[in-house]
């Protein structure tokens, strides 16, 4: 039986934590023994629970905020009980796993690159993540773009590109149907609802989004957006949305725990991101039937094909993406055809037992080289 063990900061409702969990749950029970340490203490989430009730054990460390010393001792307490053969790092988590991981001789670690390698982490950072491939550590890349910016920042090559893949039923089949959230939501079935799921920071860029949908979309009675998430833009967002009167219009729902739900209620999916890794929410949406208008960023050209299953747009164009907000808004035909086929490309490629075969592979190939 081969013990992993991931390593992540907390389990919050990102990208990297969902993926994190969508693998550990799906690794064989027969060939793995899975578990998993959360620097900072438990917050009650969504995911926490979920890996409690999955009988995967967790370690909280109770990290304090800034630069926390007493995690190396902490980490190498758990790697000394665990014992494990494969320690799986997520986003900034070497900077304090790398010591003890090299101290305690753990057999092989990987450390999956969320997003473009220049904005995973930050100088002191990359400086660790420098020392840590040259000393054996397997990086996996999510998306050729987070490939390409791996060779370019690190010089390293060869490595493996993993996508990321989501578990299909609760999207496919939700557990409340789409006229009886709306109703419940206070939506109309007429409601035209474009939905974004992402945390609201720079990254994700959800001003340009909402003035995107200010240019043109918000003047159509029956058009909403919403906001699903948390982050530091709220306030701006909140105070943009009071400036423009779109009080009605625009709705910021916060984190949610029916993700899948609203998805299935939606009509459209909009990503206005100005880079990205893999991001699992457009994934999400695909396997919804939800059509997707997204920034060409990162992986996500690799997940839609323009026209196809999907509208790409330039980064911080807020022109073209209200364009295409509206072509969608005013022809429901385009959103039924562009949903139809993103649910077909979402099951053939996204689906979590692709991901997890392949990490599996991964493990046991970097045990047989260790």
């Amino acid at each position: 039986m081969t013990r992993v063990l991931h390593i992540l900061p907390n389990f919050d409702s990102g990208g990297a934590e969902r993926m994190a969990v969508n693998l550990m749950r799906t690794l064989s029970r027969d060939r793995f023994e899975v578990g998993a340490i959360s620097l900072f203490d438990p917050a009650g989430t969504e995911l926490e629970e979920v890996l409690a009730q999955s009988g995967i054990p967790v370690w909280y460390l109770g990290k304090r905020r800034g630069l926390d010393p007493r995690m190396f001792a902490r980490i190498a307490r758990v790697l000394r009980r665990f014992r494990p053969h494969v320690v799986h790092t997520h986003r900034y988590v070497l900077r304090y796993a790398l010591p003890p991981v090299l101290g305690c001789r753990i057999p092989a670690t990987v450390h999956t690159v969320h997003n473009l390698a220049e904005k995973e982490v930050d100088r002191p950072g990359q400086w660790v993540h420098r020392v840590a491939f040259k000393c054996g550590v397997t990086p996996v890349a999510i998306a050729e773009e987070v490939y390409d910016s791996l060779q370019g920042l690190y010089g390293v090559g060869g490595l493996p590109l993993i996508p990321n893949g989501i578990p299909m039923e609760p999207y496919r089949r939700p557990s409340v149907a789409r006229e009886a959230w709306r109703e419940l939501e206070g939506f109309s079935s007429e409601d035209v609802l474009f939905v974004c799921v992402a945390r609201l920071s720079h990254q994700k860029n959800p001003v340009l989004l909402l003035e995107s949908f200010a240019r043109g979309p918000a003047s159509d009675p029956g058009s909403r957006l919403l906001f699903v998430g948390e982050g530091e833009f709220r306030s701006e967002l909140e105070k943009r949305v009071k400036a423009m009167g779109l009080q009605e219009k625009v709705h910021l729902l916060g984190v949610r725990p029916d993700v899948p739900e609203i998805l299935n209620a939606a009509d459209v999916f909009v990503l206005a991101s100005d880079w990205e890794g893999n991001p699992l929410s457009v994934m999400e949406a695909m396997a919804a039937g939800t059509p997707v208008i997204s920034t060409a960023v990162g992986g996500v050209p690799e997940l839609i094909e323009d026209s196809r299953s999907g509208l790409l747009v330039p980064k911080g164009d807020a022109e073209a993406l209200s364009r295409a907000m509206s072509y969608l808004l005013e022809t429901p035909e385009a959103r039924e055809v562009l949903g139809k086929a993103s649910v077909e490309r979402a099951v053939e490629l996204f689906d979590a037992r692709v991901m997890t075969r392949a990490y599996e592979e991964l493990y046991e190939s970097v045990l047989a080289k260790s």
